[in-house]
C-alpha cells in the first residue's frame, strides 16, 4: 500500500473547494436518512462508514471500489476491509447474518474461481497473489497495476477473519471457512521472495519483481505473519530476525514520544486491524521493553504533539485537529500562501515533517481510536464540530481536507468547485481509509476483530514462528 506504488487518476469529482467555516449542524443528515444530527457520535460514524462498504460493493462478486463517487476500479485491500466490516454490521443489527453470509460467500467464490496466470491481461492474479486493482466489470487486472504482496495480505486478513466469524454449522459458513483456507494456502510466499532476502513489494508480468522489498518497519507485519504460517508455500521465520534487524534505524524520540517511527499513521494501523499485539512481544520489542500496540499508541500521541506544535504553521492544526497519513490531496503544485511558497501533493503518504502539505485525513485519527480512544475521538468530534457537512456526508468523513488552501483562484489546478467558502475538501471516500476507521472502532469497543482472530491458527502459528510470546498467545 506504499504511496509511491499507487497510480490514481482523479476525475473532476475527486475534490472540491467548499465552505470550511463552521457549517450548521442542521445540514448533517444521519446515515439512516432520518432527522438531522446535531452532535457527533461514534455510532453515527460507524453506521455511515459501514454503509459505504455495504452499499458500494458488488453484491455478486464482492468487489469493492477503490473510491467513490469518482468512477473507480476495485481495490483488493478494500475488499479485505469489507469482509471485516460485514460481520460487524451483523453484530450491530444493521444487516442480517444471512445477508452478510451471502455477500461473504459470493466474494470468496469469486476470488477462488478468478482466472490466474502470467498473462498481461484477462487474469486476476498469479501464483496465489492478486493484482492491486481489478476492473469492477469482470475482476481482471486493471491497467498495468502490480501483483501486490501487501494488498493480497490485507485481502487475506479479511478472508481469514470471515472464516473465524462464520463458525456455524450452516453449509454456507462451512464453505466460507473452506474457501478462505484454500485461497490462503495457494499464495506462493516463497516465490514472492524473488531474489530476496525480503519479500518483494510486487511483480509485473512485463518486468518481473519490483526491486523494492518489505525490509523496514511499516504495514508489512501482517504479510510476514501470514507468510510464516503457510502450509504449502511458507518463507522461513529467520526472515523476521533480518526484517526487525533493520528497525533500529527507525527507533528514536519523535515529537516527545520514543518509538519505532513510520511517518504516516496507516503503517501503525493496518496490521493491527487483524492482529492483537497487546501484551505479546517478539525479541525486538522485548529488547525495547514495549509491544507493538504501545508503539502505535506513542505514534498516535506524537502526531497530536506535532499538530499542536505546528512547526510549518499550517492553518487548522492544533491539539484537537490532527492526523497525517496516506490520503488524497489537492494536487501537485506550488502556491504562495501568506507570503510563503508552499508545495502541495495529490495522493501521497503524509507524516510529521514528511510531505506535510496541510492536508488532514480523518482516517488518521479514526484508525488510531483503539490505541488512544480519548484523543482520537476528540479529534474526530472537533473536525465534525468545526467543519460539519463540508467534510462529513452520507458515508461519514470525506477522505481529506486542507484548511490552508483558501484562494478560489487555486481552482485553476484543483478539482471540483468553490461553494460558499475557503477550504479544499476531497470529494471522494477511499475504501482503504474507510476500513481502518470502522474496524478500529470495532476493536476499540469490544475487541471485535481481535477476539476472533486470536483463535486463528494461521495468526497464532505465524506469530509463534516470528518469536512472539506472552499475553494471549499463552492461552489455550
Amino acid at each position: 500500500m506504499l504511496f509511491d506504488r499507487r497510480q490514481i487518476l482523479l476525475a473532476s469529482a475527486g475534490g472540491m473547494l467548499v465552505g470550511c467555516n463552521m457549517v450548521p449542524d442542521s445540514k448533517i443528515v444521519t446515515a439512516q436518512g432520518g432527522q438531522p444530527s446535531s452532535e457527533f457520535s461514534i455510532a453515527d460514524l460507524s453506521r455511515r462508514t459501514f454503509d459505504w462498504f455495504w452499499d458500494l460493493a458488488d453484491a455478486a462478486t464482492g468487489l469493492v471500489p477503490d473510491r467513490w463517487p469518482t468512477p473507480s476500479f476495485a481495490s483488493i485491500a478494500a475488499v479485505g476491509f469489507g469482509l471485516t466490516a460485514y460481520p460487524y454490521g451483523v453484530e450491530k443489527g444493521w444487516i442480517e447474518r444471512a445477508a452478510a453470509r451471502e455477500r461473504t460467500l459470493n466474494t470468496l467464490r469469486f476470488f477462488d474461481r478468478a482466472p490466474m496466470g502470467d498473462a498481461k491481461t484477462g487474469v486476476s492474479g498469479h501464483r496465489g497473489f492478486f493484482y492491486h486493482f481489478l476492473k469492477m466489470e469482470d475482476g481482471t487486472r486493471f491497467g498495468s497495476t502490480e501483483l501486490s504482496s501487501i494488498d493480497t495480505a490485507l485481502l487475506l486478513g479479511g478472508m481469514l477473519f470471515a472464516a473465524q466469524y462464520f463458525d456455524g454449522d450452516h453449509v454456507d459458513e462451512a464453505e466460507i471457512r473452506m474457501l478462505a483456507n484454500r485461497i490462503y494456502e495457494r499464495v506462493e510466499w516463497d516465490w514472492m521472495l524473488g531474489k530476496g532476502p525480503f519479500v518483494s513489494m510486487g511483480w509485473h508480468p512485463e518486468t518481473g519483481f519490483i526491486i523494492h522489498q518489505w525490509d523496514a518497519y511499516n504495514e508489512a507485519m501482517l504479510l510476514y505473519i501470514l507468510a510464516f504460517a503457510s502450509s504449502n508455500h511458507p518463507i522461513g521465520p529467520s526472515v523476521w530476525a533480518r526484517y526487525t534487524g533493520n528497525f533500529d534505524t527507525s527507533w528514536g524520540t519523535h515529537w516527545g514520544e520514543e518509538h519505532l517511527h513510520f511517518p504516516p499513521l496507516f503503517g501503525h494501523q493496518y496490521s493491527h486491524v487483524w492482529i492483537d499485539f497487546r501484551g505479546i512481544r517478539d525479541p525486538y520489542m522485548q529488547r525495547r521493553g514495549i509491544d507493538y500496540f504501545e508503539n502505535s499508541r506513542r505514534a498516535t500521541r506524537a502526531q497530536r504533539n506535532y499538530a499542536t506544535a505546528n512547526p510549518l504553521n499550517w492553518k487548522g492544526y492544533d491539539k484537537d485537529v490532527w492526523g497525517l497519513t496516506a490520503c488524497d490531496g489537492p494536487g501537485d503544485f506550488k502556491r504562495t500562501v501568506g507570503g510563503q511558497t508552499r508545495e502541495f501533493f495529490s495522493y501521497s503518504a503524509r507524516g510529521p515533517g514528511d510531505r506535510d502539505d496541510g492536508t488532514l485525513a480523518p482516517t488518521a485519527a479514526g484508525g488510531s481510536i483503539a490505541f488512544e480512544p480519548v484523543i482520537a475521538e476528540a479529534a474526530l468530534a472537533a473536525m465534525h464540530r468545526r467543519y460539519g457537512s463540508a467534510i462529513y456526508g452520507k458515508y461519514g468523513f470525506f477522505d481529506s481536507f486542507n484548511p490552508t488552501l483558501t484562494d478560489a483562484a487555486d481552482m485553476k489546478l484543483l478539482h471540483g468547485k468553490v461553494v460558499n467558502g475557503l477550504c479544499w475538501v476531497d470529494g471522494d471516500y477511499l475504501g482503504i481509509d474507510q476500513g481502518p476507521i470502522l474496524t478500529m472502532i470495532a476493536n476499540g469497543q469490544d475487541d471485535f476483530v481481535w477476539k476472533h482472530m486470536r483463535k486463528s491458527t494461521v495468526i497464532r502459528n505465524g506469530l509463534a514462528k516470528a518469536g512472539f510470546t506472552g499475553g494471549w498467545l499463552g492461552a489455550a
